[in-house]
């Protein structure tokens, strides 16, 4: 853009990010005082009719969408040949990058963050929208925990064409549901594969299916059995790899009908009822997966599958039915189980009696029910996460509360409930309150000069980034100029110096009154007189005669009005710093 400033309303003033198709810059709002994100199309993409309908389906598709996990769209347009989407600025990193740098999330947050993409997604389907493209890379998620889902780009809405270029179907390969790889229409279980997906990179770090090529990637999607995240990660309860394993399912008859459904299973999968859940088994009606990748090479295909031919099949089958089925024997009557069960109860009777020895020596007191709440405060939320894990608790990452303080810097705890030292149940949440920064306090401006005021604040750097507002008020019984009262910010409350923030004060209007006409050519101190009874302040100055001729001096008007500043007729207010300047010719 050649501007800095988009249709005379968005002062864009940094680039914070790119995709496949257009970048994001950081902007603000000149009309609401806002930080947004702008979305804008790249030029080159701008004559494509894909690309366009692509960006447009977006804001389409996000526009109708109201949730609190779900990115809000504020504004959409054209500007210079650019389209471009005004959009809620949500600051955090994505959820791509947070399992880059951490590798498998704890059990917990994972769980809270599907809950929530979840959630978003039903409401998604609730309007008729298939997101189509739900990855990590789509995922902001905040400090306080909660996340945002963004880019619908390739959404599809009910009723309308489904988009396609290079006739591949378009959404991230990794991702992407068997049904979707073979070129069948998206439904809400082609979502529900992502949500799967998605967990399973969560709580092992990575996803599941990994190949040199995307159609490589694809065919794995369709064939191979998903690994089990157990495998990789055998913290993970049975009750959370089944709902891996029914979101992924191959045949999305089985996978859950809807997100709701899926939500549901998350919330109940960590009950302790749940532990010891078997592993779930579903049988597959799914068929025919090699539609979309018959003129494959067949060696790759063999790479990807191990399943029998028509004819092994067969010829299997037929042996197994020529094989004689061996005589019914009469068992033998046996002692072993009688054995057996005195074994069992001679271990059970030793078993509980070093039970009852290990307690009255005070050798199971760790086991107790209660644990202490840790000394969270000075601690970052990921660092008081760790330690409530060590400590048998869950930490509240969705209901964090932010506040400045007068000496903690930014990010550190400082206020945890229970509060420190009390004892709480194993499992338990933990909540805390969090520094959003070392604040400033605002002073008491009631009753000082408004003018007095703001040429303070002008030198306080403190006050670089805040917004001042005046507005006048009709009031006898105070000073003019004189503030009446300050808005926004209350004396005692706190704000943040590096970021945007508002005041305003109201003060005692100033006298405004109308140079009179009738002053004109009037005796100078006639003139200054009326003027002063009126509340002016009024200076008088006399005109040189330089440059006149005698004839022109000899016919002048002198010890009268002339002229004045500002001129007579216009309505002039009186403030500490201004006047009206008579104008005359001395005798």
């Amino acid at each position: 853009m050649s501007k800095n400033t988009i249709a005379n309303r968005y002062e864009v003033f940094q680039h914070i990010g790119q995709g496949g198709m257009a970048d994001v810059f950081l902007a603000i709002d000149t009309i609401l005082n806002r930080q947004v994100a702008i979305k804008i199309l790249r030029s080159e993409l701008c004559t494509d009719a894909i690309s366009i309908l692509r960006f447009e389906r977006e804001a389409q598709a996000a526009t109708a969408l109201s949730h609190p996990n779900i990115v809000e769209i504020y504004d959409v347009g054209e500007y210079k040949g650019h389209h471009y989407i005004v959009m809620e600025y949500v600051p955090g990193k994505t959820l791509k990058s947070i399992i880059r740098d951490r590798g498998g999330l704890v059990l917990e947050e994972a769980i809270d963050i599907s809950k929530q993409l979840c959630s978003a997604t039903q409401e998604a389907h609730n309007r008729g929208i298939i997101h189509r493209d739900i990855k990590p890379q789509n995922v902001i998620v905040k400090s306080d925990g909660s996340i945002k889902i963004l880019d619908f780009g390739i959404a599809l809405a009910k009723g309308s064409m489904q988009i396609t270029q290079a006739n591949n179907v378009m959404g991230s390969v990794h991702y992407l549901a068997p049904e979707l790889a073979k070129g069948e229409p998206a439904t809400v279980q082609s979502d529900i594969y992502a949500l799967g997906i998605v967990l399973y990179e969560m709580l092992t770090g990575d996803v599941p299916f990994k190949a040199e090529n995307a159609v490589q990637v694809a065919i794995m999607q369709m064939r191979n059995t998903i690994p089990s995240p157990r495998s990789i990660n055998p913290s993970i309860p049975q009750s959370v790899e089944n709902i891996i394993l029914k979101a992924t399912s191959k045949d999305p008859a089985l996978r859950y009908r809807t997100c709701t459904e899926m939500l549901d299973d998350l919330r109940t999968c960590l009950k302790p009822e749940r532990r010891d859940e078997p592993r779930i088994v579903l049988t597959s009606q799914f068929s025919n997966p090699d539609v979309a990748f018959d003129d494959l090479p067949d060696d790759e295909d063999e790479e990807y599958t191990n399943k029998p031919t028509k004819k092994q099949t067969t010829a299997v089958r037929k042996e197994k039915e020529r094989k004689p089925k061996p005589a019914v024997q009469k068992k033998e009557r046996s002692h072993k189980p009688l054995l057996f069960f005195m074994f069992l109860l001679l271990f059970a009777l030793l078993s509980a009696g070093a039970y009852f020895a290990a307690t009255s020596l005070g050798l199971f007191k760790t086991l107790s029910r209660d644990v202490e709440v840790p000394n969270l405060i000075g601690l970052t939320v990921p660092e008081a996460r760790d330690v409530c894990v060590d400590n048998n608790l869950v930490l509240d990452t969705t209901n964090v509360t932010y506040t400045l303080t007068d000496n903690v810097e930014k990010g550190k705890i400082i206020l945890v409930e229970p509060s420190v030292g009390s004892e709480i149940e194993r499992g338990s949440r933990v909540s805390v309150t969090v520094s959003s920064g070392i604040g400033i306090t605002v002073d008491n401006y009631v009753g000082r000069n408004i003018s007095d005021v703001l040429e303070q604040l002008g030198k306080d750097t403190n006050f670089q980034y805040m917004k001042i507002n005046t507005q006048e008020e009709e009031n006898e019984d105070a000073a003019p100029g004189s503030i009446l009262r300050q808005e926004l910010l209350a004396p005692g409350d706190k704000f943040n110096p590096s970021t945007t923030s508002e005041i305003t004060f109201v003060y005692a209007a100033y006298p405004t009154i109308t140079i009179p006409e009738e002053i004109d050519h009037m005796p100078i101190e006639e003139a200054k007189r009326i003027l002063e009874d009126l509340g002016a302040r009024v200076l008088e100055s006399d005109l040189d005669y330089s440059g006149l001729s005698e004839l022109e001096i000899s016919n002048l008007e002198t010890g009268v009005v002339i002229k004045s500043d500002p001129e007579i007729g216009q309505d002039y207010t009186q403030r500490e710093d201004n006047f009206i300047t008579l104008f005359y010719y001395g005798r």
